[in-house]
Parts: structure tokens; C-alpha cells; sequence
């Protein structure tokens, strides 16, 4: 047995720094330690010095010095290599991070800084409702792309108030696992997938998520873009060399946030970093699509992506249109619908309760088979042969997903003239604000071909209900409808947008939408307003009828046709070579461009791609493909970590298909992106 003399020859001091907001109590402690003691138990020391009864789950050692966690609570001192001289840090591993989000959003919510960033990500889009984390990751912003932002600062005189959305009361941020159910595919439905708007309150009743229904609508919704002011004073990438500067600051997705020199209140972007979008569907992906559309609008306005002229012009169209159908869900209108879900629900209940007593329901319920009507005179016009038309006003009466036609309001009684059923039928705007006609062409599917109809409304108002009853009766719906009020919104929104081209530029307060905030500075500068308008409203005819969610898909679809879609780009030196070249990363391709030209010289697929692999002390990568080719670079605009983890990041994500379940394979992830430091 050893004396105490021998004993205590071992010993020596630990200091330890307890990060927490106890009143007088110490925040420094020296702790006597041997080196067979484990992290555990140096833990347990240090809690019993506290008086003060705290929950101490969530605290573990971060070494100043070696910048990593002592999370490995049963190595012992000497194994993790922790001497008299290390500065161990106690501290919370869960700690608030800013983040801001595609849509420039803020969201201020306690994320694990002690967890790998990829498992991070995945935490944070489990409380943001972002289902296909594996697609996103963390990004900090450079010195050079905010030198336009710091400019501005400096000169305004006013303190610049950012509007932060707090989602600290998570469960991920105590560290327990979140509730998986937005990722299960036998989940109901929580938003809407034609307006992207939660379902409805229920989703705060059945998840665990710290998003309510008006944070769920600030995370899927889009709104009013900033003013081209703003838009002038954003970093816009003018050369290849700028656009390196913006992927330059990816986090790596195998070390922890603390590792990579993120403190606590901290402001990330989060991102999606790799361009191959898995099983976008409205009726889950509410808030991914939205981010997505996001993503892509502000990498169309500040040219982080080149695109022709009637290419942005058609990007400002789809913009313009998501604008219109957006106005149809104003505030007032999701109130009055959620309050309409309640008192369903609560009207449901009670006529089951009176039914299952044997009651009278006619007093208590509406008859809910009694579906709204529509009479009105209208004009209808018939396409004659020698081009002649036959216009003559009738009494109309739209009923369920027919119309039907009388001589007068006193016929009405009596058989129509005519029943048209409208089901399937293609409803076409024959519209013209400027001359005050109002027109509504009707293609009805007959045995024969189509049978062609015009019907002419007198105003707006009366043009925007039978506008909005036709286009639901194509589709088998009904004025009982719920998407009934919001598609006359949409119309008369659509019909004020028309009227902008006609308004005039005096009085720019006026016009409701500036077209400027549709297409980049660049753009924006070529043209008059009132001229852009026009050109936008000419594109814009093809895609009226769109919904919201339809609007941002159709957005993202015509971005990824883009022919510089997708691509990533770093200055790297080619060895061999005595010039700097741009390497563009795709997922599933690599190009070599010249940096002065922008021309490609070479593209390398990753289907003939067979190793890659990185020399960490040159921090050199070189990849061998088919047919005896090889290449190797370093990284000058970046780490070489980067484009190493990009290309195992979209390998990886090729091994994805909806057969097997969305739990992600962690360990896959890192043996294809970690490397050997």
C-alpha cells in the first residue's frame, strides 16, 4: 500500500473555470487531480464544491489550449493529455447562435456547440421544419463580402434595428432529441400545398416544435423584397475571383462549432450548400421550398449567377406573380380562416353530440350541402364564322361547377337555355384594364373538339368572383371551396398589377409593387419603371394562374436551368500549372475555367472519377479518373477541406433514394467527407 507522503507526491492542481450566473460564488476552482483520474470524475469534484443545487447535464470541458471538447467522460487525465498547465473550461455545450436564414430572416436558437456541424445542421432543421438537412450546412460570412454593409453603417445615422425571431425554447435546446415526426412518411400533412401556409393550429398541438402557426408563416412565406437602396448597397459579386469569396466560409461539417472558433451570439448563414434537392413535396416542405426560393430570388438580384435579359425578366415575372397571390392571404385572411377551423370543429362536435341524442342538428348546423351561387347579367359572346360575333346579355346563374343561362332574372325559374359544365374545361383572362373589358374565354371539352364561349363582366369586382368560380369549377371545386375568397384576392391583386403599367411615375407611392425590386441593380438601371413594368407584365401573361407554392417551384425550376446552376467556385493552382485557375464544383461534375477569360477549358465527371484524396502537410488535392487521368491542386481562396468535403459531400448524396427510410447514414457522411488530418 502506498503511504499518504507517496499519494500526495502524485497529486498536483487543476485549475478550472466554471462558466455560470450563480451571485457570489467563484467562477475559478483548483482542483488537487492524479492522472488516473477520469473526466467523470474530475466533473463530480467540481460540482460538489457548489453549495447551490444547479443542473449541470448539459456542462462538459472545453481545453482553451488543444481548441476541443473532454467529452469522453471515462478517459482518464493522462489518456486525453491534460497536465498541471491546461486550461479547462466548464461550460454549457448547448449555446445560442444567430442565424440567418435565405430568406434574410434571423433566428436566435440554442444550438449543441459541442456536436459535429453536420449533426448540428440536422438539430437545427428539425426546429425550423426543414426536412433534407444533409443538403444544408453553416456558413460564415467573409470580411470582404460585408465591406459594402459596414460602409453603409457607418454613414447612417440612424442605429439599424434587426428583427430577430427567438426560437430558444426548443427541445433540442436541452439537448433531448426532437420529435422526428416531420420525417415520417406516414405523417398527416401540415401545410397547405397550395398557399405553403401551415395546415393549421393543430401542428402546435400534435409536434413538439417551438414554431406557432405565425412563425411557421414567417419561415414559409415570403415577403416584400427590400428597396433597390438596399439591394444597390449588398455585396454583388462582379468576377469569378469575387464569387470564390462567397464559398470560402462553409464550416466543417466533422469538427464542432467551439472547434472552429464560433462563440456563443455568433451570426451564421445557413445555407444550402449542395444544389441536388431530394423529393421536394408542398404538403412537408412548406418552409424548405420557401428557403430554396429564397435562396435562389437573392442569388438572382445580387448576380451571384449569370442570366440574360429576358431570363431575369422571366425570374421577375414569377416573383411578380408569387406577389399577387400572396396578397390574397393577407392577416385578416388567415384570422378569419383559423378562427373558421375552430368553430368547424366545434360546430362538428356539437351536431355529432345532438345527433348521438337523437336531437334536431337543423338549429344548430348549417346545412353544409348549401353551396354558394353566383347571378349576375352577363354578356355572352359566340365566335361566328367570317370572324362576326354574336354578344348578347343573358341572366347567368353559377351553381356547383356548372353555368347556366336564362333570358332574364325572370326566366329563371323555368329550364336554361343552355347548362355549361366547366369541369375540365381550360379558363383563359381575356383582359384589358386599360379599355375597361373584362373578358372570360371558356374552352369546354365537347365529343367534337371544343366548344368555344366569351363571357364579358362589367367590373373588376364582378370579373374577380367569376373569374375565381370558373377557374375552381375546372378543376372539379366549387364556390364551398376555402381557396374561393383567396383566388378573387388573387384577381383583383393580378387586375391592380395590370393597372400599374397605365399609372402614372409622379406618384411612385401609388403603385403598390415597384418593379425594380424584381430584377438587379444592373437591370434596373437599364430601363424606366414604368417601361420595366411593361416588360415584366409581358412576361408575366403565361403564368397568371399560378399559386403561391406553384410560383416558387416554377422559380427554383428555372433556376436550375441556369447553365451556371449549381456550380461552386474556388481559385485553385493546378500543379504543373504557373497561373491560378477557377475550379467549379457541380454535383456531378468538376471544371477547370480560366480565371481572366471565364471560359472552361476542362470538365471532369464524378461518374469517372475512381479516388480522390488530400495530402494534409501540402494540403494538396489530387483525384485520379478513368483512362489514366489525374489531377491535383491547392486550394488558394479557401481551405482544401472544402472542396474535399463538397465532392464526398454530393457522392453521398447520390446514394439517396425514397425506398429507404430518411434516417441519415452519420457515419457514412464523415468516412466520405471527414479526410485523414
Amino acid at each position: 500500500m502506498s503511504s499518504s507522503s507517496e499519494y500526495g507526491s502524485h497529486t498536483w492542481e487543476l485549475l478550472l473555470t466554471v462558466d455560470h450566473q450563480l451571485k457570489d460564488v467563484p467562477k475559478e476552482f483548483s482542483i488537487p487531480v492524479t492522472g488516473d483520474l477520469h473526466i467523470g470524475g474530475l466533473m463530480l469534484k467540481l460540482v460538489e464544491k457548489f453549495v447551490v443545487s444547479q443542473d449541470w447535464s448539459d456542462y462538459a470541458f472545453w481545453w482553451e489550449q488543444k481548441k476541443c471538447w473532454l467529452l469522453k467522460t471515462h478517459w482518464t487525465l493522462d489518456k486525453c493529455g491534460v497536465q498541471a498547465d491546461a486550461k479547462l473550461f466548464f461550460t454549457p455545450q448547448h449555446k445560442m447562435l444567430r442565424l440567418r436564414l435565405p430568406n434574410m430572416k434571423t433566428v436566435r436558437l440554442k444550438v449543441s456547440f459541442s456536436s459535429m456541424v453536420f449533426k448540428a445542421v440536422s438539430d437545427i432543421c428539425k426546429i425550423l421544419n426543414i426536412r433534407r438537412p444533409e443538403e444544408l450546412s453553416l456558413l460564415k460570412q467573409s470580411g470582404d463580402t460585408l465591406k459594402k454593409k459596414k460602409k453603409k453603417d457607418k454613414n447612417s445615422k440612424e442605429p439599424v434595428t434587426e428583427d430577430i425571431l427567438n426560437l430558444h425554447n426548443s427541445p433540442v435546446s436541452s439537448g433531448l432529441p426532437a420529435n422526428p415526426g416531420l420525417y415520417s412518411k406516414t405523417m398527416t400533412p401540415i401545410y397547405d400545398p397550395v398557399s405553403g401556409s401551415p395546415a393549421s393550429s393543430t401542428i402546435t398541438w400534435f409536434s413538439d416544435s417551438p414554431l406557432t402557426d405565425h412563425n411557421c408563416s414567417v419561415l414559409a412565406l415570403s415577403y416584400p423584397s427590400c428597396s433597390p437602396e438596399m439591394l444597390a448597397e449588398m455585396y454583388q459579386p462582379r468576377t469569378l475571383a469575387d464569387k470564390a469569396k462567397l464559398n470560402a466560409g462553409w464550416l466543417d461539417s466533422s469538427r464542432s462549432l467551439m472547434e472552429q472558433g464560433i462563440l456563443e451570439d455568433d451570426q451564421l448563414l445557413l445555407r444550402f450548400k449542395y444544389y441536388t434537392f431530394f423529393d421536394l413535396n408542398p404538403k412537408y416542405d412548406a418552409v424548405r421550398i420557401n428557403q430554396l426560393y429564397e435562396q435562389a430570388r437573392w442569388a438572382i438580384l445580387l448576380e451571384e449567377i449569370d442570366c440574360t435579359e429576358e431570363e431575369m425578366l422571366i425570374f421577375a415575372a414569377i416573383q411578380a406573380q408569387y406577389h399577387v397571390s400572396k396578397l390574397s392571404l393577407s392577416s385578416e385572411a388567415q384570422d378569419s380562416t383559423c378562427e373558421s377551423e375552430v368553430d368547424e370543429v366545434e360546430a362538428a362536435l356539437s351536431n355529432l353530440e345532438v345527433t348521438l341524442e337523437g336531437g334536431n342538428t337543423s338549429n344548430i348546423l348549417e346545412d353544409i350541402t348549401d353551396i354558394p351561387k353566383l347571378a349576375d347579367n352577363l354578356r355572352l359572346v359566340r365566335p361566328k364564322k367570317l370572324a362576326l360575333k354574336a354578344i348578347k346579355s343573358y341572366w347567368f346563374i353559377f351553381r356547383d361547377t356548372s353555368i347556366s343561362y336564362f333570358k332574364n332574372e325572370e326566366s329563371a325559374q323555368g329550364e336554361p337555355i343552355e347548362k355549361l359544365n366547366l369541369k375540365g374545361c381550360e379558363v383563359v383572362p381575356d383582359v384589358n384594364v386599360a379599355a375597361k373589358k373584362f373578358g372570360i374565354k371558356l374552352l369546354i371539352p365537347v365529343a367534337d373538339g371544343m366548344n368555344e364561349v366569351y363571357l364579358r363582366c362589367d367590373n373588376e369586382d364582378q370579373y374577380a368572383r367569376w373569374m375565381a368560380a370558373c377557374v375552381l369549377a375546372s378543376k372539379g371545386r366549387t364556390m364551398a371551396d376555402s381557396s374561393y375568397q383567396p383566388e378573387v384576392q388573387k384577381i383583383l391583386s393580378f387586375l391592380q398589377m395590370k393597372n400599374m403599367s397605365s399609372q402614372a411615375t409622379s406618384d411612385p407611392d401609388s403603385v403598390d409593387m415597384k418593379p425594380e425590386c424584381f430584377v438587379s441593380p444592373r437591370y434596373a438601371k437599364k430601363y424606366k419603371s414604368k417601361q420595366l413594368t411593361a416588360r415584366i407584365l409581358e412576361a408575366h401573361q403565361n403564368i397568371s394562374q399560378m399559386s403561391l407554392v406553384e410560383a416558387k417551384l416554377r422559380f427554383i425550376q428555372a433556376w436550375q436551368s441556369l447553365p451556371e446552376f449549381g456550380l461552386s467556385y474556388y481559385i485553385v493552382r493546378f500543379k504543373g500549372s504557373k497561373k491560378d485557375d477557377v475550379l467549379g464544383v457541380s454535383y456531378n461534375r468538376l471544371i477547370r475555367i480560366d480565371l481572366a477569360t471565364g471560359d472552361p477549358i476542362t470538365t471532369w465527371r464524378f461518374s469517372n472519377m475512381k479516388q480522390w484524396n488530400v495530402n494534409w502537410e501540402i494540403r494538396q488535392v489530387a483525384i485520379e479518373f478513368d483512362q489514366n487521368v489525374s489531377i491535383a491542386f491547392t486550394c488558394l481562396s479557401a481551405d482544401c477541406k472544402i472542396i474535399h468535403e463538397y465532392i464526398g459531400g454530393y457522392i453521398f448524396l447520390s446514394t439517396r433514394s425514397k425506398d429507404q427510410n430518411e434516417t441519415l447514414d452519420e457515419e457514412l457522411f464523415h468516412k466520405l467527407t471527414g479526410g485523414q488530418e
